[in-house]
């Protein structure tokens, strides 16, 4: 595709980065190429979409051990988009694979784990973990913050004060905006840099600075972009979480082809 838009160099040690500047028409066009590559290997897309339904169901069971820990359930789920980036790092193997040829063995997508790519990717990814412990963090620093004189004393309490009261409200109200802070920070520091791992020797910090500025030069697309995953990750959850097993995938394979649009 023949792209008419500037480039921004980032000096990053004695490299030069070449930024793109990209339209609303490169999103749509990166989800096409997206489904077509999870269209010809669905396989390892839903191999991995299962694993996080595993995750998912481990931290809901931990924390719901306790009564007093379920009003976290909400964050818990909420904050595996932080970490998706991390968990798609085969899918964007795949795709980058793709590229130079149309047959891809499934086993060869984790081929990464043996190059030097591997410890840059591990370093990020525990980076992105540590962004999803501070999200739990604030998600139960605001809660006790807004009920320490009226802690609900059941599940069934906490749903009747979260829509009935003012303490309900400006829950859901700076929740939600401490939850787009957050993604906005996974966004930033992660949409180019695990696939630029992948792509080329570069440490974690480089990757990262890549990555802001590659977000801050396309802030409204990529803001659009960010509410695109949103969306998508609503409406696959809608139906008993079945449908993430086809948009994970696709917004992976997506975020591949994205990446290809924004560094040269």
């Amino acid at each position: 595709m023949a792209h008419e838009s500037s480039l921004r160099e980032v000096q990053v040690g004695s490299n030069e980065i070449a930024v793109r500047t990209i339209g609303l028409n490169d999103l749509w066009q990166s989800l096409r190429e997206g489904y077509k590559d999870f269209s010809a290997a669905p396989g390892i897309g839903v191999f991995l979409t299962v694993l996080l339904y595993l995750l998912f169901a481990l931290l809901l069971s931990l924390f719901s051990l306790g009564k007093d820990l379920l009003y976290l359930a909400f964050p818990i789920v909420a904050g595996l988009t932080l970490i998706g980036p991390a968990i798609s790092v085969c899918l964007f193997e795949m795709s980058r694979r793709r590229e130079s040829s149309p047959d891809v063995s499934w086993s060869s997508t984790f081929d990464f784990v043996h190059s030097a790519s591997f410890a840059p990717i591990l370093a990020l990814s525990l980076v992105m973990m540590v962004l999803y412990l501070a999200w739990l963090f604030s998600a139960q620093f605001l809660y006790f913050g807004l009920f320490q004189d009226s802690l609900p004393v059941s599940a069934s309490d906490f749903v009747t004060q979260l829509l009935t009261t003012r303490h309900g409200e400006a829950l859901i109200f700076y929740g939600v905006l401490l939850g787009l802070i957050f993604a906005f920070v996974a966004l930033a520091i992660s949409v180019v840099a695990f696939p630029m791992l992948l792509d080329r020797p570069a440490s974690a910090a480089t990757a990262v600075a890549v990555s802001i500025r590659a977000v801050t030069s396309n802030l409204v697309v990529m803001l659009v972009w960010g509410l695109i995953v949103v969306v998508l990750l609503i409406a696959g959850a809608a139906v008993f979480l079945i449908g993430l097993a086809a948009v994970l995938p696709i917004l992976g394979h997506a975020t591949w082809h994205l990446y290809r649009k924004v560094v040269v």
